[in-house]
């Protein structure tokens, strides 16, 4: 029997009780948005009270085909550098998400560097509060984690355009998600200025940009790893354009402009 992954932060991140979770996420995705499909998007990954409102919007824009890959940071800094899972199911309040096999054999095949590991997985919440927002728009949704918990260029890149390889060989639609949030913990201010410097160059397909943009700026944007890769590989398939679909930061719910986090959701197409 295949392992099945627990969730580690339902009760804390989002409701553990299926029917509230579905009242709330009816508050935060929209039925009459004229949705489309995506190469890929950003969406964050706090509790849902502070950037639900910001996923559900690119949710709420894009049309999830039943598989999907989901590339998020390594915020435990456990297990491997590039740590993917490809058997098993994980568990939400809505039932268990499989785990798309045959695509992650695949992706393993095309990009050695990726190591078979659920440590890195196991208490990471970032993939985890991705799948209830999949999971409301498709329900017959598999998918694939990867955790990202290198910061090397050239590594992601080459992630990137593997992953971008092996969807172009595929039949049928494959969304990208690159689960982040943005800069973390100084005032309303600074990280608004911060946040759209980092999010221009990622309307300007620049993955390039967005690395060198977070390093020379200071930009604590945990998942800007997992956005380069999708970038790169969004590129790789053709993609011609980014838009933002909503921001905000913490201070919008908590009122306090001192210390907050910055949340982007962004569709790419």
């Amino acid at each position: 029997m295949e392992a099945v992954r627990q969730p580690a932060v339902a009760g804390r991140f989002y409701p553990r009780d299926r029917d509230l979770l579905e009242q709330q996420l009816d508050s935060f995705v929209s039925s009459g948005v004229d949705s489309k499909p995506a190469l890929g998007c950003v969406a964050p990954h706090a509790g849902y009270i502070y950037s639900g409102p910001v996923a559900g919007a690119v949710y709420s824009h894009i049309e999830v085909p039943e598989r999907c890959i989901v590339l998020c940071p390594n915020h435990t800094g456990r297990g491997q550098a590039l740590a993917i899972m490809s058997r098993g199911a994980w568990e939400t309040p809505f039932g268990p998400v499989p785990v798309d096999t045959v695509l992650a054999e695949i992706l393993k095949s095309e990009f050695p560097l990726l190591s078979e590991d659920t440590e890195a997985h196991r208490g990471e919440h970032a993939v985890e509060v991705q799948l209830p927002f999949l999971q409301k728009r498709q329900r017959h949704l598999s998918f694939v984690p990867i955790a990202v918990g290198t910061g090397n260029f050239e590594t992601l890149e080459r992630l990137g355009e593997a992953v971008g390889e092996v969807i172009k060989a595929q039949d049928g639609q494959i969304l990208m998600v690159a689960s982040s949030d943005m800069n973390h913990y100084e005032n309303d201010r600074i990280t608004r200025a911060k946040d759209h410097k980092a999010i221009d160059q990622i309307l300007g397909m620049n993955p390039r940009g967005l690395y060198d943009t977070i390093t020379r700026e200071e930009i604590s944007m945990c998942g800007f790893g997992p956005t380069v890769a999708m970038l790169t590989a969004a590129k790789k398939l053709g993609a011609t354009s980014a838009e933002l679909i909503k921001y905000a930061t913490s201070g919008d719910v908590s009122g306090d402009r001192e210390l907050v986090v910055g949340y982007a959701s962004i569709v790419v197409r």
